[in-house]
């Protein structure tokens, strides 16, 4: 499966929540300038996929690979991380900048000021996001699409080689949207591998060079309007409609 071209290979992955199985098994490879959707059910094992890679979660059983190494052994700020918007404590004193800002402290040498290079990446992904104006805005007083954009920032501003996205479209407006997807293709042309998990599938053939199905197993992977368009996604997608599912 591994080849020089691949930022990120799981081979045989399964995770374990105490006695719930969320990853059966899990073989994916994502190439470098290559955006991977991840879809599927609640509860399927989506957002534990973007977790295992980031090395929050160490798999039960399997081998998780970012550029040829386990994710725990890479030099901090490798891998840029976005968590669903409500996993994050908005009570936090912070304001939009602070946030951003904190996204180079990997970069940062311990105890050292603040470098002008730090500032100036800080700066760029306040504009990459449109939030040059909010910059000294509490995080609190944030809408819902706002804190999105401050937390894609935050991961822009790290320079990370790999981007992991966890739902970054829910509870946003269309403009943001539109330059989230502007930013990700841009950053897939330059090379990066990103890869996202949505629930949003009206515009998956613009996101994502290849779109992957999870239920606790990759059920289908391909190009985005083949694979919607597969028995194997409909089967799934009815399947949660009968059934439901727990988030995840």
């Amino acid at each position: 499966m591994e080849s020089g071209t691949d930022a990120v290979t799981m081979r045989d992955v399964t995770v374990r929540y105490g006695s719930i199985l969320a990853l059966d098994g899990v073989d994916l490879a994502v190439r470098k300038g290559e955006a991977v959707g991840i879809v599927g059910p609640n509860g399927s094992g989506k957002s534990t996929i973007l977790k295992a890679v980031a090395g929050l979660i160490m798999p039960a059983a399997g081998d998780v690979r970012v550029f040829g190494r386990e994710p725990r052994e890479l030099a901090p700020g490798t891998i840029g991380y976005v968590p669903q918007i409500e996993e994050v404590d908005w009570s936090f004193p912070v304001d939009v900048r602070d946030v951003v800002a904190m996204g180079r402290f990997p970069r940062m040498r311990l105890l050292a000021p603040t470098a002008p290079d730090d500032r100036r990446r800080t700066d760029a992904a306040l504009d990459a996001l449109g939030l040059g104006e909010l910059q000294t805005r509490h995080i609190a007083e944030l809408s819902g699409g706002q804190r999105q954009r401050v937390f894609v920032a935050r991961a822009l501003a790290q320079d990370p080689q790999l981007l992991l996205l966890d739902e970054p479209t829910t509870g946003v407006d269309a403009a943001t949207e539109n330059a989230l997807l502007a930013i990700v293709r841009d950053l897939v042309r330059r090379g990066m591998p990103i890869v996202m998990t949505t629930h949003d599938l009206d515009r998956a053939a613009e996101w994502f060079d290849r779109l992957v199905v999870v239920d606790r197993k990759i059920v289908e992977s391909g190009e985005p309007r083949a694979v919607l368009a597969s028995e194997a996604f409909h089967g799934i997608r009815e399947h949660a409609h009968t059934h439901g599912h727990p988030r995840g």
